[in-house]
């Protein structure tokens, strides 16, 4: 198993906030919490970006992702702006999140509640090389709905 390190910003006034857990045994993505001082009203169509109160040490070849946890999204219509978001290895900044309200009601982001979830994932790294021509497919240059709707 491969190890995540993660830093509480705040650990003397930030020790009611969950760090990212699995909620379930079969869970992919780890929960992560709002680390707002009381609470964030997200207004219909407006994006915040939501502090988590921690940054992480990603293992070198590793990245992590953050989700839109999909209760959240299809009950209430809050769901990540750059969904997935990425964190790089070498990020040592506090994690955020960027919520958008899709619905048409006020949401309102309580401490410590659950925004989004984060997904550890490998990156292969690839070499770019410029050719005069790639394969042809069958797909080809079909592109979207190319095979219906």
């Amino acid at each position: 198993m491969t190890e995540l390190k993660i830093k509480l910003l705040n650990p003397d006034t930030d020790k009611d906030i969950n760090l990212p857990c699995y909620m379930t045994e079969g869970s992919s993505g780890m929960d992560i919490s709002a680390c707002v001082k009381d609470s964030e009203t997200l207004k219909p169509f407006e994006i915040k970006l939501i502090p988590t109160g921690f940054s992480l040490e990603i293992p070198k070849g590793f990245e992590a992702q953050i989700r839109p946890r999909s209760g959240l999204a299809v009950k209430k219509g809050v769901t990540i702006v750059n969904s997935p978001g990425t964190i790089d290895s070498d990020y040592r900044g506090e994690v955020k999140v960027g919520l958008i309200n899709l619905s048409d009601k006020d949401y309102i982001i309580e401490r410590g509640a659950r925004i989004a979830q984060m997904v550890i994932q490998k990156v292969e790294k690839v070499t770019v090389k410029k050719v005069d021509a790639i394969e042809d497919t069958t797909r080809n240059h079909g592109g979207f709905g190319h095979t219906g709707v």
